[in-house]
């Protein structure tokens, strides 16, 4: 998003000065881990996502075991499409935490990755995490609606139905979720209005 000169009021005068002051407010040398940390959570709960990795790749340096700092790197590599490198984190941290349902959670999307691009064995590791932080919290925000979209992405409507309603239920307020249950619904009317008619007669 540059544009020539600063595009949002900033002192930097050109491209070149502009990316050489920034680094330097974003990590200080003296800054510790809990610092590091603390602010690259900051950041990603703002979706400065690029920030946040910088500030959690410097934190994971000083203490790469940290299981906070693990959840929020993997959950940072997913926003940035870094699929492969949010698996490695997760999966290490899946081993430590398996009782965790956001681990599993950001796993399953590490796992999935692009919805569009995603192969078969894609969307079944998508799909075995999921279930897991499921049935480790039936309320996980959001898995039940995620499971539905890889479901209804694999044409299997029945159980994406099953999953959108599951969401709906624990979110009443889902628009999407509903909007979805009624779509594959009214596909299936569908599908039966069209059936055959040679075995009615048995």
């Amino acid at each position: 998003m540059e544009n020539n000169g600063s595009t949002n009021g900033n002192h930097a005068t050109n491209n070149g000065s502009n990316r050489k002051r920034r680094p330097p407010k974003i990590i200080q040398p003296d800054m510790d881990f809990p610092e590091l940390l603390e602010e690259g959570t900051k950041a990603l709960e703002r979706g400065q996502v690029s920030v946040a990795i910088k500030l959690l790749e410097q934190a994971h340096k000083m203490d790469p075991d940290h299981p906070d700092l693990l959840l929020n790197l993997g959950g940072a590599y997913i926003l940035s499409k870094k699929f492969k490198q949010a698996v490695d984190i997760l999966e290490l941290l899946s081993d430590r935490q398996p009782s965790n349902p956001m681990v599993w959670t950001n796993l399953g999307a590490a796992y999935l990755g692009n919805p569009i691009l995603a192969t078969d064995e894609k969307q079944q590791r998508a799909i075995g995490a999921f279930k897991l932080a499921i049935a480790l919290d039936p309320k996980a925000p959001n898995v039940a609606y995620n499971l539905g979209l890889i479901y209804r992405d694999r044409k299997e409507n029945e159980e994406a139905l099953h999953w959108f309603r599951r969401a709906l239920k624990a979110n009443p307020k889902d628009k999407d979720a509903l909007y979805y249950i009624n779509q594959l619904s009214n596909q299936n009317d569908d599908e039966n209005d069209n059936a055959p008619e040679s075995d009615q007669s048995e």
